[in-house]
C-alpha cells in the first residue's frame, strides 16, 4: 500500500532570522503572540516587549520561575499567565504604551494588598514604569502568595 507524504515545498527556507515573521505590536505596544500553552509562548511574547520592557519581562519571568518551581505558563489573549497545574492561573502581564501591567488575579488576599485597583474585586495590580525599581522580594513574596490561592479559570 502506497504511503502518503506531505509534498516538499519549493520555496526555498530561510535561515536568516531576519527574516523571520515577527510579533506585531497591538496599540499600546503590547505584542500581538498566538495563543499558546508552556514556555515557548512566553518566551516568544517577552522578545517581542518593546524596550525597557523585554529586560523587566525577562526579570520577572525569572522571579516567577524561582518562586514558583514547575510554573505553569500560557499566553492567552496577547497577555502572558502563569498558573498552577489544575488550579488556574494567579498571575498576568499585559504591556501598554508607559508601563507594564501584573495582575494578581487573587491580589485582594496577599498581604500587603497590592497597590493597583481593579474593577474586579479580588484582582490587584502593580503597576511597573521605565524608571521605576522593582521591588523583587516583595514580588517574589506575592507570587508564592498568590501561587497557594485559588487561580482563575481561564
Amino acid at each position: 500500500m502506497a504511503q502518503l507524504t506531505k509534498p516538499q515545498s519549493t520555496k526555498p527556507q530561510s535561515t536568516n532570522s531576519a527574516d523571520e515573521a515577527q510579533p506585531k505590536l497591538l496599540s499600546g505596544g503590547n505584542p500581538q503572540v498566538a495563543k499558546g500553552y508552556g514556555d515557548a509562548p512566553v518566551q516568544a511574547y517577552i522578545a517581542a516587549m518593546p524596550g525597557w520592557k523585554r529586560e523587566m519581562g525577562q526579570r520577572l519571568d525569572a522571579l516567577v520561575e524561582r518562586a514558583v518551581p514547575g510554573v505553569h505558563k500560557a499566553v492567552k489573549w496577547n497577555s502572558p499567565l502563569y498558573g498552577i497545574e489544575g488550579e488556574g492561573w494567579f498571575l498576568g502581564v499585559h504591556c501598554f504604551t508607559k508601563y507594564i501591567k501584573v495582575a494578581f488575579f487573587r491580589g485582594q488576599s496577599l498581604e500587603p494588598v497590592p497597590p493597583g485597583q481593579s474593577k474586579s474585586r479580588d484582582t490587584r495590580y502593580l503597576n511597573i514604569h521605565e524608571d521605576d525599581p522593582l521591588d523583587e522580594a516583595q514580588f517574589s513574596a506575592w507570587v508564592k502568595q498568590a501561587s497557594q490561592l485559588p487561580g482563575e479559570r481561564m
